[in-house]
This record gives C-alpha cells, sequence and structure tokens, in this order.
C-alpha cells in the first residue's frame, strides 16, 4: 500500500506525538502506512502524490486569520509550503483531509472568509449533517448528528459557491467542507479522544483558548458528553483511498 501523510504543526513535543497516536489509531494505519512531517519543525519536503494515498493535515496554534505582522516566520513558511501543496491537491482532487487548521488552510486557498466570527471554546458540540453531507460516503457510518470535540478562534464565516457544506452546529455554521469530490476539510476533530483533548487542554493553558482561571472549567466541559462517532471519518477516509 502506498502511504498515507499526516502534516502536522504543533511544536510541543506531547500533544504533538499524541495527535500521531491518535491519527493511527482511528485511521487503524500502521505507522509504515502513515508518515508524520513536522513542519513546524522544518521545511516541508517535496510530496510526489503518485506515491502517496492520501493527506491528513492536523490542528495546530496557527490561525490563517491572524494579521500578516503577527504571524512567525515559521507560520508564514508552512502556509506557503501548504498554498503550493493545494494547488496540486485541489487541481488532482487528490484525497486530502484537513482537521481543524484545515479549516484555515483550505477555506484560505480556496477562497472562503476566515475570521473569528464563529468561533467555538474548548467543549463537546453537537454537529449536524447537511443533506449534502449525509449523502457524502465520508460520512457514510455517521450519525446525521454526533458530539465532537471543537475548540478554535476562526472559523469559515462563508465559502465560495464551488465547495459544498457538509456539516454544521448551532454556534459554528461550516463544520465540515468538500472541493471536488475528495478534498475535504472538518472544524471538529475526528481525531481525538477525551485523554487527547484533556493533554492539549494543559499543553496550551496559556495560548487564550480560555482564561488563567477556566482550566478546571474546561476540562470538565470535554467530558460534558461522550463523544464516538468522529473517530469514524479517519477510519472511511483510509479505507476509501488506501491504494
Amino acid at each position: 500500500m502506498k502511504p498515507f501523510v499526516l502534516l502536522a504543526t504543533r511544536a510541543e513535543d506531547l500533544p504533538a506525538d499524541e495527535e500521531y497516536r491518535l491519527f493511527l489509531r482511528f485511521t487503524g494505519l500502521q505507522e509504515r502506512d502513515l508518515h508524520r512531517i513536522r513542519l513546524e519543525a522544518g521545511p516541508m519536503p517535496e510530496l510526489d502524490l503518485d506515491e502517496l494515498s492520501g493527506i491528513f493535515v492536523g490542528g495546530g496554534p496557527f490561525n490563517a486569520s491572524d494579521p500578516a505582522d503577527a504571524k512567525s516566520a515559521v507560520q508564514r513558511r508552512v502556509e506557503a509550503e501548504m498554498h503550493t501543496l493545494l494547488d496540486q491537491v485541489v487541481a488532482r482532487d487528490f484525497p486530502f483531509l484537513g482537521a481543524c487548521y484545515g479549516i484555515g488552510t483550505l477555506g484560505t486557498h480556496q477562497g472562503a472568509t476566515i475570521d473569528r466570527t464563529y468561533s467555538e471554546p474548548i467543549s463537546v458540540t453537537r454537529v449536524e449533517l447537511t443533506d449534502a453531507g449525509a449523502a457524502d460516503p465520508l460520512f457514510a457510518h455517521m450519525p446525521r448528528g454526533f458530539a465532537a470535540f471543537v475548540g478554535h478562534k476562526e472559523a469559515a464565516h462563508t465559502l465560495p459557491p464551488h465547495a459544498v457544506r457538509l456539516a454544521s452546529s448551532e454556534a459554528c455554521p461550516v463544520q465540515a467542507f468538500r472541493v471536488g469530490r475528495n478534498v475535504y476539510a472538518t472544524q471538529f476533530h475526528p481525531e481525538l479522544d477525551v485523554e487527547g483533548i484533556t493533554t492539549r487542554i494543559r499543553a496550551y493553558a496559556g495560548f487564550g483558548y480560555f482564561a488563567a482561571d477556566e482550566l478546571d472549567l474546561t476540562l470538565a466541559a470535554v467530558r460534558a458528553e461522550p463523544v464516538v462517532h468522529p473517530g469514524r471519518l479517519l477510519a472511511t477516509f483510509a479505507a476509501r483511498y488506501a491504494r
């Protein structure tokens, strides 16, 4: 089988390593079949799409909507590399699934408006599939409504006409969308479980996702409702595109 690639951007080793383990777990892939590239650590190597089954993008602390002068040199490099890669991915309709940060990268590339209007605190939210989402093969094994982990400072405010909205929530109208037939992004995190999001809450406590005195409230919020369905997206994606 040709491998998948996980493009990661977390500089903190503990949540970065756990993210990789969670992608392995929910996709059902072995390490030999899911190669991780930590973009924050160095330039993206040249990726030959003909030698890959698909691409995953994990979440991270970068925000596409930040002012250019507020972005670090690493963030600007990563964004430029992602834009170049997405030129190929979209042109070829190559299998791609970006989680959380994927909304910002794919959305910006495709002309969506990405801003902070529909940010969501770290929590469990109820996601509802649109009619298009319910008919999409990636969501074939998902219920029409399901609980998912969220936590983001920015989101898609509007989508370009050619993008297909697949899911929404009460606080965030675009929880997932598709471009072409095979290029996807989700705002919610399909790769997380309670232990994984707990690690991230502690690792990013000083990153502005919640106030200094809200740590315990945030830890409680992600235990408010069981989250059991989103991981199926990763398994379905891996099974659908493995070649």
